[in-house]
């Protein structure tokens, strides 16, 4: 990522971008859309001059702080397969999704401002969600652990779904015996006979 678009940034520079995205999540997360900038730049360990010199706009912090984080999800996928056989990488997957969408669910009033400024922070979440389970998909079915014939789009709508009725915190032990249960009808079974 780039502070101008032209050149990459250093590495302090990177750090204190990556901490200030953090602390972005955390604050719009914990506090909702009223958190002052302020607060965010000092959660991060830097001046608010600092915090404007990567993000101008506060739509623009909530905007970027929600895709690093839809970047997180989706970008862990090579790493899960190269460390853990794709159907366990699969399910594990599928928590770290749950994790992400308590984020989403806290930060959804921020990110309404966002929408409200003219912004579209979900313009490439459907297609990054999609490629990341298609991807699971493959390696589970290439490794003979997932069935073959499952489509991305039908795990994206179990997996909202389970986050859509297990959303709050006392419900996490229910929302992993429901993925435990999508992650059942995944699995290949071979024809019996």
């Amino acid at each position: 990522m780039t502070a101008t678009g032209s050149r990459p940034l250093r590495a302090d520079a990177r750090r204190n971008r990556d901490r200030l995205l953090d602390a972005a999540v955390r604050a719009f997360s914990q506090d909702g859309a009223g958190v002052t900038l302020d607060a965010i730049a000092k959660d991060a360990g830097v001046g608010i001059g600092t915090l404007y010199r990567h993000f101008p706009t506060r739509e623009a912090l909530i905007e970027e702080a929600y895709r690093n984080e839809l970047a997180r999800l989706c970008d862990s996928v090579p790493e899960l397969l190269r460390t853990l056989p794709a159907d366990k990488a699969t399910r594990t997957w599928m928590d770290h999704f749950v994790d992400y969408m308590a984020t989403k669910r806290g930060m959804a009033g921020a990110l309404r401002a966002v929408i409200a400024s003219g912004g579209n922070p979900y313009a490439e979440s459907r297609d990054r969600l999609l490629t990341a389970i298609g991807t699971l998909l493959q390696a589970g079915a290439a490794g003979g652990t997932i069935r073959s014939d499952v489509d991305p789009a039908d795990v994206l709508v179990g997996l909202s779904g389970v986050t859509l009725t297990t959303g709050e915190p006392a419900k996490r032990d229910q929302a992993g015996r429901l993925l435990d249960l999508l992650m059942d009808g995944l699995r290949y079974r071979p024809p019996a006979g």
